[in-house]
């Protein structure tokens, strides 16, 4: 019973991911949401970075550690402000840089 368990390959996510991608309409609005989830992982990893928890950045800025766990969540499509934005950026004594290409 064991061997048989262990000869059936369990999907990874990203094999999942690859298959989902495949699909116009699904690559479509990931393609469309990649920018906000890009910027959420660089708030993470920023704050991360220097050490600090959801709950003393959101002391720095003046705002609930809910609203810094949205914020940082890629479980949702919550968009920040760009206020909200600069203000994170520079508790954590970094610049907001935005550009276009």
């Amino acid at each position: 019973m064991i061997t048989l368990l262990m000869k059936t390959k369990r999907s990874t996510f990203k094999n999942f991911k690859e298959q989902a991608l495949e699909n116009a309409e699904i690559k479509d609005e990931y393609d469309t949401l990649a920018p906000l989830f890009n910027i959420k992982k660089q708030l993470m990893a920023a704050r991360l970075s220097k050490g600090i928890t959801q709950e003393q950045i959101a002391l720095k800025i003046g705002t609930s550690k809910s609203n810094i766990s949205r914020l940082e969540s890629l479980n949702n499509t919550y968009m920040p402000n760009l206020g909200t934005l600069i203000k994170y950026a520079e508790a954590l004594g970094l610049r907001l840089n935005i550009g276009l290409r």
